[in-house]
């Protein structure tokens, strides 16, 4: 199992439930399902069937059911299986009524960029719709589209600089900005990069702020100009500076460890260890790949008070790991993206939670199976198992991540299996917990879908080039300092259920 890189970027339930559906006379009929007390009606079979990757009438009845719940997911399953056919059933889609089946059609039809070429002039479209929650759908279409070289996807970066520029929803803003960093190489990045400039010293929200600040060195590192940079050094937001203290690390001029200097003695020990590693590599050409122990003058973030909250009783008698069943996910949360806040995080009501215990203090970590029910109870069913318990920390990069889950330690073992990945709209922010994916060799590799098994990593620093490949399925809730103590000698050391919250 490799690992990701800075150069590329659960309930046991056991009822299982059948769905079967026929359009008769432009009305769906499903046929009556069993579930789960509380669970979501026609979701199970929908995980089934884009787990297998299947496209099939059963999902585009789904599709077009009234119930806008089960529309919904059956648009986010359809653009997972990345079947050519699911892009006409999608199209048809992004007109409903309903916000969140329209928002969860366009996202699904971004996904079918990677094999379809799917139609910009739509895209262009969306990112106009009025619902903020679809305009974000849009935009990740529209940052595919680009990656994959869509024809036409090189004209979307003229609406997405006008969403950056005047849209009324932050969220929106944001996520724009991101899709641009895949204009970086464009004939016109200059312009671009003047545009974003101008977007960073204009805008009042931190989040776009350091969202643009990602964007600029993600992308646009060499096209910045020095006030810029000035600024974003001395910004009030700390990962706005973590941003261009790695900018000045990209741009590889010696005369910038001057400036990095200062950081050395930043009030975030983010800050701090990011400026560390530019300028460490500014001297020395090399970057930390495996932080084996804390640099010197780099201090690490004081301990957090032990977590002594009671765990859930651990199952007996399960027996190896193996592959998760969608008989096994957890289908209680119904996905509603109405918003732009839905549609880049969690739905209302309790989620499973889990203690990750380490040598180095604690880390709880919420997750969200409404977006990604296979991985959850996947990771789920490795921790009732006591799977990850005395596992080492294998790879932290600084200010990238920190990495685990490998019962040989080293990086290159799992249990023997593989889970589909779980594409979603979840952004790899600061605290995101994530599967490791294994990677394509040679100068052009890449992350190969559908290859997580068991081994995971948390983010330390927003990755927003990973959104694409790797499947988010929850985040840290509490411990995040823990991370910054953490180095390739520590270990996990019982990691356990929490009661739902």
């Amino acid at each position: 199992m490799e690992v990701i890189g800075r150069s590329l970027a659960c309930l046991k339930v056991r009822t299982f439930l059948a769905v079967a559906g026929v359009v008769t006379a432009g009305l769906v009929v499903l046929t009556p399902v069993r579930a789960a007390p509380g669970e979501q009606p026609g979701y199970r079979r929908l995980v089934e069937l884009e787990s297998t990757r299947s496209f099939s009438d059963e999902l585009t009845a789904a599709l077009a059911s009234s119930d806008a719940r089960l529309a919904g997911r059956a648009a986010l399953a359809l653009g997972r299986t990345e079947d050519p056919r699911a892009a006409g059933p999608l199209r048809n889609a992004t007109d409903a009524k309903d916000v969140s089946v329209r928002a969860l059609a366009v996202y699904g039809y971004g996904l079918l960029a990677a094999n379809t070429p799917i139609k910009t002039k739509l895209v262009t479209r969306f990112l106009k719709d009025s619902a903020g929650s679809v305009r974000i759908a849009a935009v990740d279409a529209a940052w595919r589209a680009r990656a994959a070289k869509v024809p036409g996807s090189a004209d979307l970066s003229t609406p997405l600089l006008a969403l950056v520029a005047g849209d009324s929803d932050p969220v929106v803003r944001a996520r724009a900005v991101t899709a641009l960093s895949g204009w970086g190489e464009a004939g016109d990045r200059g312009t671009i990069a003047a545009r974003l400039q101008r977007a960073l010293a204009r805008e009042k929200d931190t989040t776009v702020r350091w969202h643009v600040a990602w964007t600029l060195r993600r992308g646009f590192a060499t096209a910045c100009d020095s006030a810029t940079i000035r600024a974003g050094l001395a910004d009030h937001d700390e990962l706005v500076r973590i941003q261009f203290a790695d900018l000045l690390r990209i741009r590889k001029q010696r005369s910038a460890v001057a400036l990095l200097t200062p950081l050395l003695r930043d009030p975030s020990w983010r800050v701090r260890e990011q400026a560390s590693e530019s300028i460490k590599a500014l001297r020395t050409g090399k970057r930390t790949e495996h932080l084996t122990a804390v640099p010197a003058g780099v201090v690490t973030p004081s301990p957090a008070p032990a977590d002594t909250e009671v765990p859930l009783p651990r199952p007996t008698g399960l027996g190896k790991p193996g592959k998760p069943d969608p008989a096994d996910v957890r289908l209680d949360l119904p996905l509603n993206p109405a918003t732009s806040a839905l549609m880049t995080g969690p739905m209302p009501g309790p989620h499973p939670r889990v203690r990750i215990g380490t040598t180095k203090g604690t880390i709880v970590v919420r997750l969200y199976p409404e977006w990604a029910p296979l991985t959850v109870a996947n990771f789920l069913n490795l921790v009732d198992r006591g799977y990850y318990d005395h596992l080492r920390w294998f790879r932290i990069v600084p200010d990238f991540v920190v990495q685990t889950g490998d019962p040989n330690d080293n990086g290159e073992g799992d249990a023997g299996y593989t889970i589909p990945a779980e594409e979603n709209p979840l952004e790899q922010r600061a605290g995101v917990i994530s599967m490791g994916l294994n990677y394509t060799s040679g100068p052009e590799a890449h992350a190969i879908r559908d290859s997580a098994g068991t081994q995971f990593y948390i983010t330390i620093s927003p990755q927003l080039h990973l959104n694409r490949d790797f499947t988010v399925f929850g985040e840290v809730e509490s411990g995040f300092s823990t991370l910054g103590r953490l180095i390739e000698s520590d270990r996990m050391t019982r990691v356990e259920r929490l009661p739902d919250r």
